[in-house]
């Protein structure tokens, strides 16, 4: 799964930035992902497009995530843990897309 994230400069409970509500959002969230059989492959901030006509969308981090199926994705998504986490996840997103692909080629094979 490919995330592409754009953070609210102030969090939309007010508890700091969108940055802060993030990182309490990926805490709660990464024992769920492992649970599952899950991996984070990579996250950094995205500083730009390097190619294409892409005006109409700016995002501020990507994150790369390995679930070992769409099953293991969806049941960590329908579980009442991350009902909770999620909150702080809409607290900290102006915008946020999941693309999801499948793997054909990769040097980033786990394990």
């Amino acid at each position: 799964m490919v995330n592409l994230v754009r953070f609210r400069k102030r969090s939309a409970d007010g508890s700091g930035t969108g940055w802060d509500a993030y990182v309490r959002y990926s805490t709660a969230t990464m024992p769920l992902i492992k649970a599952r059989g899950g991996t984070v492959l990579w996250a950094g901030n995205a500083e730009g497009f390097a190619f294409g006509n892409a005006t109409s969308k700016r995002w501020d981090y990507v994150v790369l995530v390995r679930y070992p199926s769409r099953a293991a994705f969806l049941d960590m998504m329908t579980s009442p843990e991350y009902a909770k986490a999620n909150m702080d996840r809409e607290n900290a997103v102006d915008d946020h897309v999941i693309i999801a692909a499948t793997e054909t080629y990769s040097k980033l094979k786990s394990g």
